[in-house]
């Protein structure tokens, strides 16, 4: 087991597969066919799917139609954002590079691309955008409605990147909203989970094309959270994952660089060793795990790998998985999830799949995370899908409770209007939006209203 890294490990724990669409003719309603996130923990069997191929078409099924609706991207998100009973409206046709602006650094995308395809996009024009989250599969719209993340205390979600984007309400209206157009809608519709409407086109504040270097090297847990504070200002973007049932936490550094690109691919005869290691684990009940584990983290060697910074930030994932992810003050970070190891530890839950913990800046959206006057700690569970997640995630939600935590919108979480509206001050201006652009509600669904409900 000597020489694994963080790559291994990781790759060893988690997914890549995307849950497969099937897709009607453009333009054209198709008879209803099952539907499943990518985790396959989701599913529904919505009444059919429309396919826009443009922004016209969209319009006119949405002016010519009633009842349900809801917008799918790649299916990603862990909560049930998408089932219907209505229709399903697929934008993967609405997608690509529409417009660029050199000067600014900015570029117009179609709300349906993968953020998988604009890095090589944003390379051909000299642009890159400030972060990405550690998986690319998602599109543009459904990692934004989400308040999706990547790490780094100098940089928001991506919603906080968006300077401008089209929205097409539940009646047909297009709206273009802006910092300078219509800004209440504009905050609103970043992180909308999809309640506002269906957004078309967004435009992004990127900057110049850059490289970055990551180092990943094991250290003991408490040693990375003394130092984190310090840890985080000093590097571009730091994080851990901290190993269940064990003193150590893999950790990652990423900085900018000018060097050449070394970034080989892990052998999958290294992943398999890992997974053989982690699977091994399972046959040792979880009180007598900790030598084990601590044995083999201390096996695992320091790595590094430089490339374009989009190859960089995202990862693969090899294995499905189910994920919850709460967001605490940075000042209560630290005790949060020293209480979810403890908890982990004492009662003995048979989990091996590795935590994450890392920090994402304020931004001025109305529903992300990390939204208002204070950066935020995000703290990750993960089960693989095969797993039953429930009695593990409901005995470490409590905690995120406990310190104050807000639910990444697109994971696992039990919270409704009561208790999200005293976590937001803004909630309640999201809440009228939502009621004036679809007063009949065709954009909820059982989980929105909940949500935005009850």
């Amino acid at each position: 087991m000597i020489g694994l890294t963080r790559r291994k490990v990781l790759a060893a724990s988690a997914l890549t597969a995307l849950c497969g669409i099937a897709r009607p003719v453009l333009g054209t309603q198709s008879a209803s066919v099952p539907w499943r996130n990518w985790s396959g923990g989701v599913m529904a069997n919505p009444a059919g799917r429309f396919v826009p191929s443009s922004e016209a078409e969209l319009i006119e099924f949405l002016e010519s139609t009633s009842g349900s609706i809801r917008p799918v991207g790649s299916g990603h998100s862990f909560t049930p954002l998408v089932p219907t009973d209505g229709h399903i409206i697929v934008i993967d046709q609405l997608a690509g590079m529409l417009d660029h602006d050199p000067i600014a650094r900015r570029a117009t995308f179609g709300a349906g691309i993968r953020l998988g395809d604009m890095g090589v996009l944003l390379e051909s024009i000299g642009q890159g955008m400030f972060n990405l989250p550690d998986i690319d599969r998602q599109t543009l719209a459904g990692a934004t409605a989400t308040a999706t993340h990547g790490t780094g205390i100098g940089f928001t979600c991506l919603s906080g990147y968006v300077t401008s984007l089209r929205l097409i309400t539940p009646s047909g209206k297009l709206i273009d909203v802006s910092a300078d157009e219509n800004q209440d809608l504009f905050d609103a519709a970043r992180v909308s989970l999809g309640a506002l409407g269906v957004i078309t086109r967004m435009t992004l504040q990127n900057r110049d094309n850059y490289r970055l270097k990551s180092k990943s090297w094991i250290q003991p847990i408490e040693e990375v959270l003394e130092g984190f504070d310090e840890s985080a200002a000093k590097y571009r973007h730091f994080e851990m994952f901290p190993l269940t049932h064990s003193d150590y936490a893999i950790t990652l550094a990423i900085d900018e660089t000018s060097e050449r690109i070394n970034n080989p691919p892990p052998s999958p005869e290294e992943d398999a060793s890992f997974g053989e290691a982690m699977r091994g684990w399972t046959q040792v009940p979880p009180r007598e795990r900790l030598p084990l584990v601590n044995a083999l983290a201390e096996q695992i060697g320091d790595s590094e790998a430089v490339d374009v910074s989009y190859k960089i930030l995202s990862n693969i994932r090899n294995n499905r998985f189910n994920e919850m992810e709460y967001a605490v003050p940075v000042e209560a970070g630290a005790e949060c999830l020293r209480e979810i190891l403890r908890t982990i530890i004492e009662k003995e839950v048979d989990v091996v799949f590795p935590l994450e913990y890392r920090y994402v800046s304020r931004d001025d959206t109305w529903l992300s995370m990390s939204s208002g006057d204070e950066d935020h700690a995000a703290i990750s569970i993960h089960r693989t899908a095969d797993e039953d997640y429930r009695p593990y995630f409901n005995l470490i939600e409590p905690i995120f409770w406990k310190y104050g935590g807000r639910p990444h919108w697109g994971k696992v979480h039990s919270l409704g209007a009561r208790e999200l509206s005293r976590l937001y001050p803004r909630f309640k201006d999201f809440q009228e939006i939502r009621e004036i652009l679809d007063p009949a509600g065709r954009m909820l669904n059982d989980h929105l209203r909940k949500v935005f409900l009850t």
